[in-house]
Formats: C-alpha cells, sequence, structure tokens
C-alpha cells in the first residue's frame, strides 16, 4: 500500500532525533508538510536538511516542551505558515535516572523527566486540538513506552511519566473523539539516541565498558524509521477505522 498524507500538516515535538526526526523524514516523503519543534536545533536542522534535500517540504522550530508558550507558538506557527495542523506526533522525551532505586532517587530528577515527556505532551495537545477543530479534526499520535504501560522501567521517572501520557491521551480522547483520532503508541527497544543513552549510563554505573554495551545492543534494537512508517500510515485516512493503544517492535 502506497500511504500518501499529501497536503497534509503535521506538527512532531521531538523531531531532531530518534523516532522524531525519522518521522519527519517520512511524513514528509509522502508529501506531508512538517513542522518540527525541538529543543536540540543543531540536530533539527540537519533533519531539517535532510527532508529538504529530498524535495520535502518542513520548517523547524527551536522549542523547549516544558515551556507552554513555546509549544502554542509552535502549533501558531504551523496555523500561520500552512493554514491548519491535520496531524499531531509528540516524540518528545528524556530518560533519567536508569537504575538507580526509589529510595535514592532524587525529586528533581523525576521532575525532570515529567516536565518534558508528560507535561509537553500535555502541552502540545492542548494548543493543537483547537487548530484541529477549526479544519474539522485530525489525528494525534503520542509516543509513550511498553514502560509504564505493560511493565515497568531502568527509570522510575520514565516510567511514571509514560504511564502518564497512556492515561492522558485515554482522558482527552473522550473529550475529543468525535473529530480527532487518538492513539498511544508503545515502541520497543530501538535504537535511538535516548535508548543507547541509558545503556551507555547503565553500563557505566555497573561498572562495565560503555561502548562495549552500546555496540552489543545495537545488535538486537530495532530501527527507528520501523515506527516511523507506522506513524506515516496512522495519520493517514487508510487508518480511519484503528482505535487505541498501538505496540511496535
Amino acid at each position: 500500500m502506497n500511504i500518501r498524507l499529501s497536503d497534509k500538516v503535521a506538527v512532531i515535538t521531538g523531531a531532531s532525533t530518534g523516532i522524531g526526526a525519522a518521522t519527519a523524514i517520512a511524513y514528509a516523503e509522502a508529501g506531508a508538510k512538517v513542522v518540527m519543534g525541538d529543543v536540540n536545533e543543531l540536530d533539527g536542522q540537519e533533519t531539517l536538511k535532510v527532508i529538504v534535500k529530498n524535495g520535502g517540504v518542513a520548517k523547524f522550530c527551536c522549542t523547549d516542551v516544558t515551556a507552554e508558550t513555546e509549544v502554542a507558538d509552535l502549533m501558531r506557527t504551523a496555523k500561520e505558515t500552512y493554514g491548519r495542523i491535520d496531524t499531531l506526533v509528540t516524540c518528545a522525551g528524556i530518560l533519567e535516572g536508569a537504575s538507580v532505586r526509589i529510595e535514592d532517587f532524587e525529586a528533581a530528577t523525576f521532575d525532570s523527566v515529567i516536565d518534558v515527556n508528560l507535561k509537553g505532551t500535555f502541552f502540545a495537545i492542548k494548543h493543537a486540538v483547537p487548530i484541529m477543530g477549526e479544519s474539522g479534526g485530525g489525528v494525534i499520535l503520542c509516543i509513550a513506552s511498553g514502560a509504564g504501560v505493560r511493565g515497568g522501567s531502568s527509570s522510575v521517572a520514565y516510567a511514571s511519566s509514560k504511564g502518564g501520557v497512556n492515561g492522558l491521551v485515554m482522558t482527552v480522547e473522550g473529550q475529543v473523539g468525535s473529530h480527532i483520532r487518538m492513539h498511544t503508541i508503545c515502541p520497543g527497544g530501538l535504537a535511538t539516541p535516548l535508548k543507547l543513552g541509558q545503556i551507555a549510563e547503565s553500563a557505566k554505573r555497573d561498572g562495565n565498558d560503555p561502548e562495549a554495551a552500546v555496540a552489543n545492543a545495537l545488535k538486537s534494537l530495532g530501527d527507528p524509521a520501523g515506527v516511523a512508517r507506522i506513524l506515516t500510515f496512522l495519520a493517514s485516512d487508510e487508518a480511519s477505522y484503528i482505535r487505541g493503544q498501538i505496540f511496535t517492535r
């Protein structure tokens, strides 16, 4: 099936690397106009160059998802530049505190992860929904994880944030489901900077070689582009009959 997103407008947070970058590239290749938001401007510009080189249409906005005003500006930019928002993908996320026991877990670390992963998702949905409503609806795809939904995590904060994203989507879906299709996406082990950083951090904490741990993990981790293909399908009209959580490799 040749999935096309021709003339659709997509906003993607966390679009500089990992799943977000792969999705931005895939959406642009499928014909969407993509607005990329991320605090990582260096990698964001590199991803933008790839899209433009391949003939795609995209715009990068340096955006801290923990700042509501910046998220609101991102959504406003999409509307002012391309007229509407058809799809929102919330990929912005961090993982801190890997392998730290609950009694040693710092509150500041917990707050930092919740602010990016959960509150950042909340801000994005909050400010995208009214714009989507103006043009009749759309699709919201929120990246969670098996951690916090099906099982635990190496990080207390990460699992809590991703479980929160799942609950947030289920709740908001009840409010906007008549015109906006929402999905929680729960990827498995992927070779993203976030995952590889967690593997290296855990190895170092255990007294092992971080580089060797990462090299070994790369043998089994999946490619973010695989998840991007699923997200491309979910953003398309062909996926209009799909509902609920989506679990991937």
